[in-house]
C-alpha cells in the first residue's frame, strides 16, 4: 500500500521539475554583460516536450531510462541554445546566425585567447566541462520527475490539458500580436527552425539563386573627379552612437574639433550623413559589400550569393575609367578566394602589407601603420603638390603601377574592433612609424596588458575612438594627397555593450575634398556641411553607391533625371 505521502511528494517533485526547467529555459539577459537574467516567463519549449512525454507515456507506457537519458541531453542543449539566443543580442546588438558565426567561431575563439594566459583558458574550459556536466545531472532529475508523471495514468490528461493550454495561448498571442507575448520566452525550437532554413539555403548550391534584384547604374563617367584619388575608409564600428550618446559626443569632441581643424587648414572641406547599415555590430563584410555594390547586403543569404555574380561594383567601375584599384585589407589572415569578386588590381592582406614590427594582439598590425604603408607603397605621386607642406613621413612608391595612374582604395580599419582593445600607442614622430622597432616589446605589453571587458565597454571604445581620429587628423595634415576625396564611412555600430539596447542601425558618412562643386552636388542629395551629420539617415548603405556614382558624373543632370 502506497504511503500516504507519496501523491504529494511526486506532486511537489513535478512542480520542482517544472518550475527548474522553466527557469532554465526562460531566462533572459542582465545587459550588457553576458550572465543570465531570472524572468517571470513561461517557457514555450518546456510545455511542448511535456505534452510529447505524456504522449510517449500514453504509447509506450513507462518511460524508459534510456529515453529520460535522451530527453535529458536535448533539454541540456535547448538550455545552452536558450541562452546563446538571449545573450549574443546583448553582446552584439544582432541575433546569432549559424552559418555566418559558425563559419567565424574559431576566430573569434582566437581573438578572445589573445587576452588570456594558458592557464586561464584551461581553467575555463574546466569550468564550462564541469559546468556542462552539473546541467545534464540538474536537467535529467527533472526529466525524470516529469517522466514519471506523465507515465501515471491520472496525470496524464492534467498534465496534457496544461501543455495544450500554454501553447494554444502562446500561438494565439503570436497571430493576434496580443500583450499576453510578453508572459512567454522566445521559443528555442523557432530560432532553431530558422537557423536550420538559413543552413540549409546556404549549403545548398541551388536554393540561394534568387535574384537580388537591380542594382547601381554604373553607366556614367567620373569626370567631376577630375583623376583625383578616390580612398573609401571604412571606420570599423564607427557608429551613430557617437553623436546620439551624449556620454561619447562629449568624449569624442575635442578629437572632432582637431580633425575640423586640420581640414581647415589644409583646404579641405567635408560633408556628412547617415546611413542605414546592413548590420549591427559585426559582420563588417556585409557593410562593405552594400556600399560597393549597391546591393542591400542584410540578409547573409544575398550576401553569399553575390559574391557568386559578375555584378559591376565601385571598383570595377573605377577600373573601366582607368584607375588603379587597391584593396587594403589587413583583417585578412587567411585566404579569401570569395574576394576575386572585387576584382581589385591589389589585394593587401595582413601578409603583403609590408609590416615589420611586433603584432598587437589579433589583429597585428596598428591602423597608423596601415596608413603609413599605404601612403608609402601607393599614395606617392608625381603629381602630388602638397611635398612642400608635409613635414612628415617621406615616401617611398614600392608598387610596380605608374605613380600618375589615380587611385580607388579601399581600407576597412582594425584597432578600434571589439573588444576595442589593444589599443596601440599612437606616435606622434612620422620617421618612426615604418621602423621594424617602431614599437618595442614594453609598449606591445602595455597594450595587451590594457583591461578587456565585455561588460563595461565603452572606455575601451573611446580609447580606440581617439586612437582612429588621432591617426586620421595626423596623416590628413600631413600626407594625404592634396586633391583625394576621402570617404570615411562607419561599418556599423559598436557592440551592445557600447550602445545599450534599442539602438538604430545607423552610420556616420564624411566626404572629404576640395572640390567645391563635388561637394555641393552631394549637399543635394542630403548631406550637410561639417563634420555633424543630420539625425535622421538619408536611406540605407546601398543607395549610398548610386549617390556617389551620379556624383561623381560629369553630368550632373543624369542624377536629377533618376530622381522620381
Amino acid at each position: 500500500m502506497p504511503h500516504p505521502t507519496a501523491p504529494l511528494q511526486s506532486l511537489l517533485r513535478l512542480l520542482l521539475a517544472l518550475i527548474v526547467l522553466n527557469a532554465l529555459l526562460a531566462f533572459g539577459n542582465l545587459w550588457p554583460s553576458a550572465w543570465p537574467r531570472p524572468e517571470a516567463r513561461l517557457s514555450v519549449d518546456l510545455f511542448a516536450g511535456l505534452l510529447a512525454l505524456v504522449l510517449w507515456a500514453r504509447w509506450r507506457g513507462a518511460v524508459s531510462a534510456r529515453v529520460i537519458g535522451v530527453v535529458a541531453a536535448l533539454a541540456s542543449l535547448w538550455v545552452l541554445l536558450h541562452y546563446i539566443d538571449v545573450t549574443i543580442p546583448a553582446l552584439l546588438g544582432r541575433p546569432v546566425n549559424a552559418w555566418w558565426d559558425g563559419r567565424h567561431l574559431w576566430q573569434l575563439a582566437r581573438m578572445g585567447g589573445e587576452f588570456a594566459t594558458a592557464w586561464q583558458i584551461t581553467a575555463v574550459l574546466l569550468t564550462a566541462c564541469a559546468g556542462l556536466a552539473l546541467l545534464f545531472i540538474l536537467v535529467r532529475a527533472c526529466v525524470r520527475a516529469l517522466a514519471a508523471a506523465a507515465a501515471r495514468p491520472r496525470w496524464q490528461w492534467p498534465l496534457a490539458a496544461l501543455g495544450s493550454a500554454v501553447l494554444l495561448t502562446h500561438g494565439a498571442a503570436s497571430v493576434a500580436h496580443h500583450d499576453l507575448q510578453r508572459l512567454f520566452a522566445p521559443p528555442v525550437g523557432t530560432m532553431v527552425a530558422a537557423q536550420a532554413s538559413l543552413l540549409s539555403r546556404a549549403l545548398s548550391r541551388s536554393a540561394g539563386e534568387r535574384q537580388l534584384g537591380p542594382g547601381p547604374a554604373f553607366d556614367g563617367d567620373i569626370a567631376a573627379l577630375g583623376g583625383a584619388d578616390v580612398f573609401v575608409l571604412f571606420s570599423e564600428a564607427y557608429g551613430a552612437i557617437t553623436f546620439d550618446r551624449p556620454e561619447l559626443a562629449a568624449a569624442l569632441a575635442e578629437r572632432r574639433r582637431a580633425l575640423q581643424q586640420a581640414l581647415d587648414a589644409g583646404g579641405r572641406q567635408v560633408v556628412s550623413a547617415r546611413v542605414t547599415s546592413p548590420t549591427f555590430g559585426g559582420a563588417s563584410w556585409l557593410a562593405h559589400a552594400a556600399l560597393l555594390s549597391g546591393i542591400d547586403t542584410h540578409d547573409p543569404d544575398d550576401y553569399a550569393l553575390l559574391l557568386t555574380t559578375r555584378r559591376p561594383t565601385l571598383v570595377s567601375h573605377f577600373a573601366q575609367h582607368g584607375y588603379r584599384t587597391i584593396g587594403w585589407m589587413p583583417g585578412l589572415q587567411r585566404p579569401w578566394p570569395e574576394g576575386a569578386f572585387y576584382g581589385f588590381d591589389r589585394l593587401a592582406d595582413a601578409d603583403n602589407t609590408g609590416y615589420a614590427g611586433l603584432p598587437f594582439g589579433y589583429w597585428r598590425i596598428p591602423d597608423q601603420v596601415s596608413i603609413a604603408l599605404l601612403q608609402q607603397q601607393e599614395l606617392h605621386r608625381a603629381a602630388d603638390d602638397n611635398r612642400d607642406t608635409a613635414a612628415g613621413l617621406r615616401t617611398v612608391s614600392l608598387s610596380s603601377a605608374d605613380p600618375s595612374t589615380p587611385r580607388f582604395i579601399v581600407f576597412p580599419t582594425l584597432t578600434t574592433h571589439a573588444p576595442f582593445r589593444p589599443v596601440p600607442p599612437y606616435l606622434a614622430d612620422p620617421q618612426r612609424l615604418l621602423a621594424a622597432d617602431a614599437f618595442s616589446d614594453e609598449d606591445v605589453n602595455r597594450a595587451l596588458t590594457a583591461p578587456v571587458s565585455w561588460t563595461d565597454p565603452t572606455p575601451a571604445y573611446i580609447d580606440a575612438m581617439h586612437y582612429q581620429f588621432d591617426w586620421l587628423t595626423r596623416w590628413l595634415r600631413e600626407d594625404a594627397p592634396r586633391h583625394m576625396l576621402l570617404v570615411v564611412i562607419g561599418d556599423h555600430q559598436p557592440i551592445g555593450g557600447v550602445t545599450g539596447p534599442g539602438a538604430s542601425w545607423d552610420v556616420p558618412v564624411h566626404v572629404i575634398g576640395t572640390d567645391e562643386a563635388l561637394l555641393a552636388r552631394l549637399e543635394e542629395a542630403g548631406f550637410r556641411r561639417g563634420l555633424q551629420p543630420d539625425v535622421t539617415a538619408i536611406g540605407p548603405m546601398h543607395g549610398l553607391t548610386q549617390t556617389l556614382i551620379d556624383a561623381f558624373a560629369g553630368d550632373f543632370s543624369r542624377r536629377n533625371a533618376r530622381t522620381p
